[in-house]
């Protein structure tokens, strides 16, 4: 059989309606079975309201390690229970209670929650059950666990945030 001696003879039976619609078909497939990336997982960060509605916890991303600080409170609150007594007459807004959460497999954070109702830390994780709802697990002595949900805040100014820190600016004071 002679070989074509041009392009058209080569492209001579394309027919580029088929082409893009088996490309798409493809395309189509491939991200059914995730071999192309999906949309960006929902993150965890934002504002969220503790089960109980007594405080509002603004999550931020400090270079890959989730921290949670109380953003607004319905009751000020005095951090009374504080094991270090230079501590136990802070107040409780601003306080971090997420505390170095970092990713452990996709979908879960890994850290501790600080419980100012009882100055205690426990082993805790954070992972969304829905996008506009945080679970947040804690153990103590590693097997007596208990957990609850929260609510994704939304801007409808119900119960605006007090602190007005930028994320940046929440990691710096964190951090010291």
């Amino acid at each position: 059989m002679p070989r074509p001696t041009s392009s058209t003879a080569v492209l001579s039976g394309f027919n580029p309606l088929a082409f893009i619609t088996r490309a798409l078909i493809c395309a189509a497939a491939l991200s059914l079975n995730g071999i192309l990336p999906a949309a960006a997982d929902p993150q965890p960060t934002g504002e969220w309201r503790t089960a109980d509605g007594r405080a509002n916890i603004r999550i931020v991303d400090c270079a890959g390690v989730l921290w949670g600080v109380i953003s607004w409170e319905k009751e000020p609150g005095i951090d009374s229970e504080n094991p270090d007594p230079a501590r136990r007459g802070r107040p409780t807004l601003g306080l971090p209670i997420l505390r170095a959460m970092k990713p452990t497999r996709p979908g879960l954070w890994e850290g501790e929650v600080y419980n100012a109702d009882n100055g205690k830390t426990y082993a805790s994780s954070i992972s969304l059950a829905q996008a506009d709802v945080l679970r947040i697990e804690g153990c103590m002595l590693g097997f007596l666990c208990g957990g609850e949900n929260w609510a994704r805040v939304k801007a409808d100014g119900a119960a605006p945030p007090r602190t007005g820190k930028k994320d940046q600016a929440a990691c710096a004071e964190i951090a010291k």
